[in-house]
């Protein structure tokens, strides 16, 4: 397996794209084979040397089925280093360098490349909510080009913000980080809307179109007297996760998050996360099974099955928090 980083701004030229193509013929390829090719999609910036350590179930899973660099699998692994408007043109690339299958990180990365073609197969890794935005039939008969693996990020939403309300039982006007650039945002912020009452808890949704945002965003919650904090499931907020964070701490917000990285990386006070290399490896075996000649229209769309709650105490006691024991013994991480 060869990985090789591409980052488009503008985008690459018909000429390169054969010598990409050439070079990935030559490396470890028998005389007169094809080395199929995967197309890597992804929000997460990473390089050919290091791809974002968050897809390492991903690669570990294709080197589990036995693809070998540069000899049973090319990858080119396309970043639109956070900013959600390159995808089009990095689907445009995959085309362009003759993709046998392309693997999509998230929501707009998936629509671009299903936009781009209907013919080569798609396979997503942790897409959010694959029925709610249209991208495939249903999960049990996806239809189309299109199948993998899904967060099912709407639901979840209105859990996360079940559990802050549990670890910080006052609060009342939570601050909703939304992103305009992916479209299973609004399914979350609808699920949000529809739990906050029972909760006692006004919600003051904030939208972003980038990370230069975030300042404003906050601003204007804590001048809404916003107490907490959550951010929907998008990837620029993991891209992004040291900013969200660093504001959360200024602000003195307690917050929950969708991503594991932003409670035990960053110092946010809690997570409630899909288990993604489990689902990642799933995603392998489908890129397997497709390059071994299924079809992704016969491949049901797999749900998560393992949840990880993480709690970090040292910013509890930074924000003067208690957390109720009844939630810590249920923490499958908690960070002392």
């Amino acid at each position: 397996m060869r990985v090789r980083n591409s980052r488009v701004s503008p985008p690459i030229t018909s000429l390169v794209a054969a010598l990409f193509f050439i070079a990935a013929l030559s490396v470890g390829a028998q005389p007169g084979s094809r080395v199929p090719r995967l197309c890597f999609l992804t929000f997460d910036p990473g390089t050919a040397q290091s791809p974002s350590s968050r897809f390492d179930g991903f690669f570990q899973g294709l080197r589990d089925l036995g693809y070998v660099h540069g000899r049973t699998l090319a990858i080119d692994y396309l970043t639109a280093d956070g900013r959600g408007e390159l995808f089009p043109g990095l689907a445009a690339e995959c085309l362009r360098l003759n993709a046998d299958i392309i693997a999509v990180t998230t929501t707009p990365a998936a629509q671009a490349a299903k936009s781009a073609t209907r013919t080569i197969p798609i396979v997503m890794l942790s897409v959010g909510d694959p029925v709610g935005t249209g991208l495939v039939e249903s999960l049990a008969r996806p239809g189309g080009n299109v199948t993998g693996v899904s967060t099912m990020t709407s639901g979840l939403a209105a859990k996360r913000l079940e559990l802050l309300k549990e670890a910080v039982p006052k609060i009342s006007r939570v601050l909703v980080l939304s992103y305009l650039g992916d479209p299973v945002v609004p399914l979350q912020v609808k699920a949000l809307q529809e739990a906050a009452p029972s909760l006692g808890i006004r919600l003051l949704i904030r939208e972003i179109q980038t990370a230069d945002d975030l300042p404003a965003a906050f601003a204007a919650g804590v001048k809404e007297r916003a107490d907490g904090l959550i951010t929907t499931s998008a990837s620029i907020f993991r891209v992004e996760r040291a900013r969200v964070t660093e504001l959360a701490a200024r602000h003195r917000l307690p917050a929950m998050y969708p991503h594991s990285a932003m409670a035990d990386e960053s110092g946010g006070l809690m997570a409630y996360i899909v288990v993604e290399p489990d689902l990642q490896q799933r995603a392998a075996t489908y890129v397997d099974k497709i390059l071994k000649g299924a079809k992704p229209a016969d491949l049901a769309v797999q749900q998560p099955v393992l949840f990880k709650l993480v709690i970090n105490l040292k910013t509890a006691k930074t924000l003067g928090l208690r957390m109720p024991s009844s939630l810590l013994v249920r923490a499958d991480q908690v960070i002392q």
